[in-house]
């Protein structure tokens, strides 16, 4: 079932995620298109759509929190010597056309809007994959084009002076349980060993469900990775986290995570094999 404001990504005819393209939310959250909920193979939600701690997080998508100083993140923008505080700078992504649309993904064009004017012009490429009999694999492109006839940059809260912040582009608010999740790498294991470093991938593991993220570019994967935990589940791929990004006009940055879903807990072995086989051309 597909209509002009959702679609469902299926693999072999079984639902695995729905994609809300316009959706109806507060100025303050940045509207934009999110995947909610993606399941495992098995049916277990493996996402978040607004959650108590945090409204804006929007189960999977793009989100920067700094646009030339316009919030595509959603909630409170950090001002530097201010700290978080209530802007009236939200953007919303807005979509414009599907290109390509199929039951296992799809091609989108947006628009990234401020300010009654827009900054970024995006293509976004999402694509579903079976792996094995208890996973499949989420590929997820996103290029962003500044349409603006100056030069624009992304920044983070990191960039504008809390460390530790750098969040903003590929997120994924993960489903929250009981216990925090299990995170590791392929040499280090916890929040504050795997927060901020960067690691050709990185596995989140509830209690009965894994998620394996990946770098699928070179670039891509010079971005370190932001990580919760303990707070909440949520993973993302930093964009700006040394230093703002800049987009001269015309230029395009563009960014490819893969993401392995599956079900169980799945050991580093595992979780390195299904990367290989997710991200090999």
């Amino acid at each position: 079932m597909t209509n002009n404001d959702s679609l469902v990504l299926r693999i072999a005819g079984r639902p695995v995620g729905r994609y809300t393209t316009r959706p109806e939310l507060p100025t303050r959250l940045s509207p934009r298109p999110y995947l909610h909920p993606v399941t495992t193979l098995s049916g277990t939600a493996v996402t978040e759509f607004s959650p108590a701690d945090h409204l804006h997080h929007l189960g999977v998508g793009v989100a920067v929190p700094d646009v030339e100083g316009h919030n595509f993140w959603g909630g409170r923008t950090f001002v530097r010597d201010r700290g978080p505080t209530e802007l009236d700078n939200h953007g919303s992504q807005r979509h414009t056309a599907f290109q390509l649309r199929d039951p296992d993904g799809f091609v989108e064009e947006l628009r990234w809007v401020a300010a009654g004017g827009e900054l970024l012009r995006e293509r976004r490429t999402v694509a579903a994959t079976e792996l094995t009999d208890s996973a499949w694999a989420l590929d997820f492109t996103f290029s962003l084009t500044n349409t603006t006839p100056g030069p624009l940059s992304i920044g983070s809260p990191a960039t504008n002076g809390r460390p530790g912040a750098a969040y903003g582009g590929f997120f994924w608010r993960a489903r929250k349980e009981a216990a925090a999740p299990r995170v590791f790498t392929v040499d280090s294991e916890g929040e504050p060993e795997v927060h901020g470093t960067r690691a050709d991938w990185l596995a989140l593991a509830g209690s009965t469900w894994t998620l394996v993220f990946a770098g699928a570019t070179e670039q891509t994967r010079k971005d370190p990775w932001f990580v919760r935990t303990e707070e909440y589940p949520g993973v993302g791929s930093s964009l700006a986290h040394d230093e703002r990004v800049p987009i001269e006009p015309g230029e395009t940055v563009v960014r490819r995570v893969v993401t392995v879903v599956a079900d169980g807990v799945l050991p580093r072995i595992e979780a390195a094999a299904l990367v290989r086989k997710a991200v090999s051309p």
